[in-house]
C-alpha cells in the first residue's frame, strides 16, 4: 500500500488502512432505534416528550458498541420502566440529511433509523408502563390515521410503513426518508390513512329472529394457509370484507350473498358456510345487521379452508371503482 489519501479521495488498492478509515468515517451516519407498540384495539402507543412539541414512538440513539435491538431494549427501560426484548425488525429507514428539521449548530449527517416489533400489548403490560420524569411526559395510544396529525411528517411517514409492513407479514421494509424503496400494495392503497369505521352492534348467537330484515352479508374468508382475505377501497385505502346486500337470486340465504358477492368483488370461491350468529343495530331494531357463518370445506379434500361469514353494515366501494384484493398474513382483523 501508498503512504497516505487525502479522505476525500476514492477507495482504491492503494490506500492506507488508515487513510481508508478515515474516509468511512468521514461518512459516517447516526444510528438510531424506536419500537412500534400498540394495543389490542390496533392504536400506536405514542410518547409526549419534554423536548419537542410532535409526539414519537419509544426509541433514540444506538450507543457505542451497542447493536439496534439492545438499544430498542435499552430505551424501552429508560423511557418507559419496562423490561422487553425486541427481536423483529420491521423497517430500517435512511433519513436524509435534508430529511429532518435539526438546528445547523447539530451538524446532522443523515441517520439509518431501525423500527422494530413490541408487539401487542394487554392491559396489564399498558398498567406497568412508568415514564421517565422530566423526559416523557406522558404516553397515549392513538389511531394511525392520527398519526400524521400528532408527529413529524417523516415519524408518521416511518411509523405507518412499519405497521403496514408488520400487517404484511413479508418481512422488514427499507425506507428512505419514510417512503418504501419498493411500495407493496398496502403502501400504494394508502392502508391505515384513514379513520376506521367502528361498528358497536350486539353479537347473537341465535338464527336471525323471523320478521327482521337482513341488511349486509359479510364473510371471514381465510385461505387454505391462514391468511385472511380483505378488500382495500380505492379511493380511501379503507380495509373492509367481502360481501354486501341480499338479492333476490340469494333466496333470502346469507351465505349465498356472501359466496356471490365473493365472486364478484375478488373473484374469489368461497365453502360452503355454517351459520354462527348475527348483530344487531341498536336504534333499528327490526334489522339484522349481521349474521354469522362458519363453513368449512368439506374433509378430505385437499386445500382446506376455514370460512366465516357475517352479515353487516357494509360500506360498497365507489361505482365504477374495483376494490383491491388482498390476503392479509396476519389472521383475522380486529372490529
Amino acid at each position: 500500500m501508498t503512504t497516505t489519501s487525502a479522505p476525500d479521495e476514492r477507495p482504491s488498492v492503494s490506500m492506507t488502512d488508515e487513510a481508508y478509515g478515515t474516509l468511512r468515517a468521514s461518512a459516517a451516519l447516526w444510528a438510531g432505534t424506536s419500537v412500534l407498540i400498540t394495543n389490542r384495539r390496533g392504536q400506536v402507543l405514542l410518547q409526549r416528550v419534554s423536548y419537542r412539541p410532535t409526539r414519537l414512538l419509544p426509541g433514540g440513539g444506538v450507543d457505542r458498541d451497542e447493536s439496534p435491538a439492545q438499544g430498542a431494549a435499552r430505551e424501552l427501560g429508560e423511557e418507559l420502566g419496562v423490561t422487553e426484548t425486541v427481536t423483529r425488525g420491521l423497517a430500517v429507514d435512511w433519513v436524509s440529511p435534508t430529511g429532518r428539521t435539526t438546528p445547523p449548530a447539530m451538524k446532522f449527517p443523515g441517520e439509518l433509523l431501525h423500527v422494530f416489533d413490541g408487539g401487542v400489548w394487554d392491559d396489564d403490560q399498558i398498567a406497568a408502563i412508568r415514564p421517565a420524569p422530566g423526559e416523557i411526559d406522558d404516553i397515549e395510544f392513538v389511531e394511525p390515521a392520527d398519526l400524521p396529525a400528532l408527529m413529524a411528517h417523516d415519524d408518521a411517514r416511518r411509523a405507518l410503513s412499519a405497521l403496514r409492513a408488520r400487517i404484511n407479514g413479508a418481512g422488514p421494509v427499507f425506507l428512505e426518508d419514510g417512503f418504501p424503496i419498493a411500495p407493496a400494495v398496502l403502501d400504494r392503497v394508502g392502508v391505515l390513512r384513514t379513520a376506521r369505521v367502528r361498528h358497536h352492534f350486539p353479537f347473537h348467537s341465535i338464527p336471525v329472529p323471523v320478521g327482521l330484515t337482513v341488511r349486509q352479508s359479510w364473510v371471514w374468508a381465510f385461505a387454505p394457509d391462514g391468511r385472511v382475505l380483505v378488500l382495500l377501497e380505492p379511493d380511501t385505502g379503507a380495509a373492509c370484507l367481502p360481501g354486501g346486500t341480499p338479492e333476490p337470486q340469494d333466496g333470502g340465504d346469507p351465505a349465498a350473498t356472501v359466496v356471490r358477492k365473493a365472486r364478484e368483488e375478488a373473484a374469489a370461491e368461497l365453502a360452503v358456510a355454517r351459520y354462527l350468529g348475527y348483530l344487531s343495530a341498536p336504534d333499528e331494531p327490526s334489522r339484522a345487521p349481521a349474521p354469522l357463518l362458519d363453513p368449512v370445506r368439506p374433509s378430505g379434500g385437499a386445500g382446506a379452508q376455514r370460512l366465516q361469514c357475517t352479515v353487516a353494515s357494509h360500506h360498497r366501494p365507489a361505482a365504477g371503482r374495483s376494490p383491491r384484493t388482498v390476503l392479509s398474513t396476519r389472521g383475522r382483523p380486529t372490529a
